[in-house]
């Protein structure tokens, strides 16, 4: 099946059914498993015409646990890639994948060729921030063949790799695992070629697809302030916070609904701008709900509604994948290279 045609049972009803039937707190890649065995990682690919659907599966599952989000959304970004470099097609191999590319100067993977066959290398060196790590079955691992940036699969059943939890003592996203794993002369395999994963325009199109996870988380924080607040109608400040919550969470789907439509239209390009533009603006509406929420309902929700509190703790976390300030410079950078005329026309 390629997952860019979704049976009509993959709705995003469907998968909130399914989240509701299935998803238990703290069983988080129980719960990805079973979002797995039953086809709900058969998504659009990013480009294919359905973006907005994909990041609606998104923020469904972020709205009910950002790190089962994080999870999901590597595991599909795993084969969209494939996809895109390989020529995926058909059901995928079973099991959890990954996505794990973070760079570090202290963190870095050195690839060598394995047996006269360039496609088949060797891996030594350490990679950092590597979510599931003790879950997933394979991993696409971005790795450096000299100065070169290439991108490798990797099954992680190898007795030469190592994961090291000792540096792991996180609060938010804490059931992400993102632990350090250690290469020493693992097996892997070439996923396209040098440079591709990078240059491809499938990279920034996912790269916008995070936003619809904290978009997701966003909402599910709306959801318990509101909630909350039916049962205090006539307090006049805590509506005054919803008032506003609503209004920014507005703006966010307005944006990232127009970027998914950018993407779509021009699936070849990587729709820089519309895609930097997307990030930002969801940033900025976490960052104002994070300050509305706890003060509409005040701390009891905070302490003994699980949701909440998991959220609010997760989801300043995951946004800081966002570079702030230094995103916002690169952005308005590119505004000045562009031309501007029409630039903010309505």
């Amino acid at each position: 099946m390629n997952p860019s045609t979704k049976p009509a049972r993959h709705t995003v009803a469907a998968l909130r059914t399914h989240m509701q039937h299935h998803y238990r707190p703290g069983r988080t890649y129980e719960t990805l498993q079973t979002l797995i065995d039953e086809g709900f990682d058969a998504v659009p690919y990013p480009g294919a015409g359905a973006t907005c659907a994909r990041w609606q599966m998104l923020a469904e599952v972020a709205a009910f646990d950002l790190c089962l989000a994080k999870l999901y959304e590597s595991h599909i970004d795993a084969l969209a890639i494939l996809h895109e470099l390989r020529g995926l097609s058909g059901p995928p191999q079973a099991g959890m994948r990954a996505v794990w590319c973070s760079e570090s100067a202290q963190a870095r993977v050195t690839l060598t060729p394995r047996g006269g066959n360039d496609r088949e290398v060797i891996l030594h060196g350490t990679k950092a921030w590597c979510s599931g790590a003790h879950h997933v079955r394979s991993a696409l691992v971005s790795a450096w063949d000299g100065d070169t940036p290439c991108l490798v699969e990797v099954e992680l059943a190898q007795a030469e790799i190592d994961v090291c939890p000792a540096d792991w003592h996180a609060v938010g996203m804490a059931d992400t695992h993102s632990f350090t794993v250690s290469y020493r002369g693992a097996r892997a395999r070439r996923v396209g070629a040098p440079r591709a994963y990078l240059s491809r325009a499938g990279f920034h199109h996912g790269a916008a697809g995070v936003a619809a996870c904290w978009y997701g988380a966003a909402t599910g924080i709306a959801e318990v302030v509101r909630e909350t607040l039916l049962h205090r109608p006539g307090d006049p400040h805590a509506l005054a916070h919803l008032g506003a919550i609503d209004v920014a969470l507005a703006q966010a789907a307005s944006v990232l609904r127009a970027t998914a439509q950018a993407i779509d239209a021009h699936p070849a390009r990587p729709c820089l701008e519309a895609m930097r533009r997307a990030r930002l603006a969801v940033e900025a509406v976490v960052e104002k709900i994070l300050w509305h929420a706890p003060r509409a309902v005040g701390p009891s929700p905070m302490c003994r509604n699980a949701r909440f509190a998991r959220l609010l703790a997760d989801l300043p976390v995951f946004i800081r994948q966002s570079h702030a300030e230094r995103d916002l410079a690169a952005h308005g950078r590119a505004l000045l290279e562009r031309d501007g005329d029409g630039l903010w026309a309505l």
